[in-house]
């Protein structure tokens, strides 16, 4: 039988933060976790996105730190910005009431505005790597008495190549420190990473069953543009009336794929008479944290979000995920709908699908591996068994016949959403002006001023040589291999 948050050791301050946000019980990650970060011991989880890992360590985080000192206590190192925000939302919530300040520092936002935070205090720092970095050669983080350090994601940061850095800030932090390291795969580079800067660690691994999404029923909806605000209000209004089984009442995340457009359709909404909340990365920190608690405390049934900003939400009672933009990648969708059918409960997943979207929606059925019927008004359906897989193993098929032990390479392109890139403008380059299928092109990865994507090696200099100066919405684009 699992425990509860309180016989795992964690103090009234932190429980009581777990209350404010409705959770429940541990997740396995947080059960096999949370017992051995409290006890000092190095932690190695190996567990992908949607199990928890971030309560996994933030939660001891929140029980280590003195507020009474003003040092950086803690760090924790994310791949990208987008999952730097999302720890640090997270974070503010598990020490809200033992008065733990954290300071979120990233590439792409000012330097001197996340200095002056950290001079203003930060117990624990949360940043990507990059800017980790500049900011300790600009002594403004010094992690002197940093007694805690997290690696999220190591498998994406050897991925972006940013494993060596990772270890000079290993090597700038006490040798006494205690470390955790999560990836959801643990190839050779992050086992020696982690043998020569972990002491003697507990390895605990969230079995594949457990990621399972096995009670989400899911569906699609051919919508046009013009027509989609209405088809929303149609939808919300038939899905209360269905019934869901283990709740009464139907709350629903509607995700959007930008925060304007949240900010429009809550509007939308709003006007319609529905009891709704938008959560995107523009609010301020106080106004995300008490959306959060209305949702969470199921005083509001309906949230309008982006993918980032929902990224922290671990909710048990979600009845309803719709995307009412199609995700930008089949993992996305699969992140998306594991927002709800949690803790033995069934849910309902419906996507809007406009014409222009079609293709998106094809290779998100080709990634789970079946089709997605369409939605009907007072269809019930039954539960669709969906496995969340790692990003890096599925096998894709390429025009030339590659066996199934082909070889990808990862490619940076210069240039990402600043340029109005989009995954499918980078997959659609590749198809028409390389000759592969659009299976080829994998792990596609748009940043802010560049992006990733993996080809196989034997195409690498073909793809190079055809996109490499290629005019993409209107600028000439730089492409080449990572490393």
């Amino acid at each position: 039988m699992s425990k509860t948050f309180a016989e795992l050791g964690l103090s009234e301050k932190t429980l009581k933060a777990l209350r404010d946000v409705g959770y429940e019980s541990p997740s396995p990650i947080q059960e096999q976790a949370i017992p051995s970060v409290l006890e000092g011991r190095d932690v190695i989880g190996q567990a992908q996105t949607g199990t928890g890992k971030t309560a996994a360590f933030g939660l001891p985080i929140a029980e280590y730190i003195d507020p009474e000192l003003r040092e950086v206590q803690a760090l924790v190192l994310t791949p990208t910005r987008e999952l730097c925000i999302q720890v640090t939302q997270a974070l503010r919530v598990y020490g809200a009431h033992a008065g733990v300040d954290v300071v979120a520092v990233f590439g792409g936002a000012p330097i001197r505005t996340q200095q002056a935070q950290l001079r203003a205090g930060g117990h624990v720092v949360v940043g990507t790597v990059g800017r980790v970095l500049d900011l300790i050669s600009r002594h403004s983080l010094v992690l002197h008495d940093c007694r805690f350090v997290v690696l999220d994601e190591a498998d994406e940061m050897l991925d972006l190549g940013f494993l060596e850095d990772v270890e000079k800030i290993l090597s700038l932090t006490p040798s006494g420190r205690q470390t955790a390291l999560f990836s959801a795969t643990m190839p050779p580079p992050i086992r020696k990473l982690a043998d020569k800067y972990m002491y003697d660690p507990v390895t605990i691994e969230v079995q594949a069953a457990t990621l399972t999404i096995d009670t989400v029923a899911q569906f699609q909806l051919p919508v046009e543009t013009k027509g989609k605000p209405d088809k929303l209000v149609e939808v919300l209004r038939a899905e209360k009336a269905v019934g869901v089984e283990g709740g009464d009442t139907s709350q629903t995340i509607v995700f959007v794929r930008t925060k304007i457009r949240c900010e429009q359709l809550f509007k939308t909404l709003r006007d319609r008479g529905m009891n709704v909340r938008a959560l995107h990365g523009d609010m301020t920190q106080g106004a995300r944290d008490g959306v959060m608690l209305a949702f969470k405390g199921g005083r509001v049934p309906i949230l309008v979000a982006t993918d980032v900003a929902a990224r922290g939400l671990d909710i048990s009672t979600v009845t309803h995920v719709i995307n009412y933009d199609v995700p930008t990648s089949p993992d996305t969708y699969v992140h998306r709908i594991g927002r709800t059918g949690r803790v033995g409960r069934s849910g309902r997943a419906i996507t809007f699908v406009e014409d222009r979207q079609k293709r998106e929606m094809e290779a998100i059925e080709r990634h789970i591996g079946m089709s997605i019927e369409p939605w009907q008004k007072g269809a019930v359906g039954a539960p669709t068994p969906v496995k969340e897989r790692p990003r890096r193993h599925s096998k894709p098929r390429v025009s030339r016949h590659a066996s199934e032990d082909e070889r990808y390479v990862k490619l940076v392109l210069g240039g990402g959403r600043q340029a109005g890139l989009r995954v499918a403008d980078i997959v659609g380059a590749v198809t028409s002006s390389a000759g592969l299928d659009g299976e080829a092109v994998r792990d596609v990865l748009v940043l802010d001023r560049f992006s990733f994507m993996s080809v196989p090696e034997k195409e690498v200099d073909n793809v190079i040589g055809a996109l490499d100066g290629k005019e993409m919405r209107g600028k000439p684009l730089s492409l080449e291999r990572v490393g």
